[in-house]
């Protein structure tokens, strides 16, 4: 029988021969357990920085985290979208990407130090604002056939405002006078403010731009919208007929809006910032805020799809480019 001093005496060579402890597994961290930052490629007040911070009020709340959103406008949207190329890629720094801001851009810049496929990792597709081709009322065109015919007969050219070279209104008037095979005069501006205001004068004849911020010029009279470049109509300017339903199937175009993040982070961070994103889109008040902006909500399955789109969107821009030779100085 062992003694309790016998016991004694051995307790210390058994120990030496127990197994070692298992050190504790080291818990995951969780994600996001601080604030994020969502990049907008603009200042703030335009149609960027309204869906950006409608965007983060309701992903904050489903990650449990305050969205904090910088603005960094500059070079086309180059600046901002380099600052999410170079962020830690923790999910924790995201561009709001938009058509010409980020796709557009990286076309016609010289100068563009990322690629936006390579670089970028897609997180989700929020939705597009179609494009709404107008013009000032003295000209002398209804539809789109008429304006067809008008500019290939037009001396001194039709001419177009854009908000800038490289912007989404600069390359669907490139692809106007493509269309309809006639020389078409573009006329960049600092911004889509003053691109209206000389549209208005009458002193450039054509201005295309996402519907939210010419709406309240077609219902006065001052534009006369003659179409939407998209396949259906918008609901909140049911009265203008597509480009479509008038013969020109190519003439599409609109500005839209994702997340990305830096190519590299973990998946399943995109995955959590992606089903924060859908689950925020599918609030009522959100689609009625961003309807209220033009946009057409369109919620990516997954974020390799929103990746799909934009290959698919960057070719089919990339060649209206290349034939129309479109540079930023």
């Amino acid at each position: 029988m062992i003694t309790r001093r016998t016991a004694l005496r051995l307790a210390p060579a058994l120990a030496a021969l127990a197994p070692p402890a298992r050190p504790a597994l080291a818990q995951p961290a969780r994600f996001p357990d601080r604030p994020l930052r969502m990049i907008i490629p603009f200042a703030a007040g335009g149609s960027n920085d309204i869906v950006g911070r409608v965007l983060t009020e309701g992903m904050g709340a489903r990650l449990g985290q305050t969205i904090v959103v910088e603005n960094r406008g500059g070079a086309g949207g180059i600046i901002g979208n380099e600052v999410v190329f170079q962020a830690p890629k923790d999910g924790y720094t995201f561009l709001l990407g938009g058509s010409g801001s980020f796709l557009i851009s990286s076309l016609v810049q010289p100068r563009v130090p990322y690629d936006i496929i390579r670089d970028f990792a897609p997180i989700g597709f929020v939705g597009n604002a179609p494009n709404v081709i107008t013009v000032n009322p003295s000209v002398e065109a209804r539809t789109m056939g008429e304006l067809r015919d008008l500019a290939r007969r037009a001396r001194p050219p039709l001419s177009y405002a854009s908000p800038g070279v490289g912007t989404t209104g600069h390359v669907l008037g490139a692809l106007l006078a493509l269309t309809f095979e006639a020389e078409m005069e573009h006329i960049p501006y600092r911004g889509t403010g003053p691109a209206i205001t000389d549209v208005l004068a009458g002193r450039v004849n054509i201005l295309t731009n996402a519907a939210a911020p010419l709406r309240p010029h077609i219902a006065s009279g001052g534009l006369r919208a003659l179409a939407v470049a998209a396949p259906r109509r918008l609901a909140f300017l049911p009265e203008v007929p597509t480009t479509v339903e008038q013969g020109f199937d190519d003439v599409i175009s609109s500005t839209w809006y994702g997340l990305l993040a830096p190519a590299g982070t973990p998946a399943d961070r995109v995955a959590a910032l992606h089903a924060a994103l859908n689950a925020t889109l599918a609030e009522e008040g959100v689609r009625q805020r961003l309807a209220e902006e033009g946009v057409e909500i369109e919620a990516s399955p997954a974020p390799a799809d929103f990746g799909t789109f934009i290959e698919r969107d960057r070719q089919r821009w990339q060649r209206v480019v290349t034939r129309a030779n479109i540079r930023a100085e």
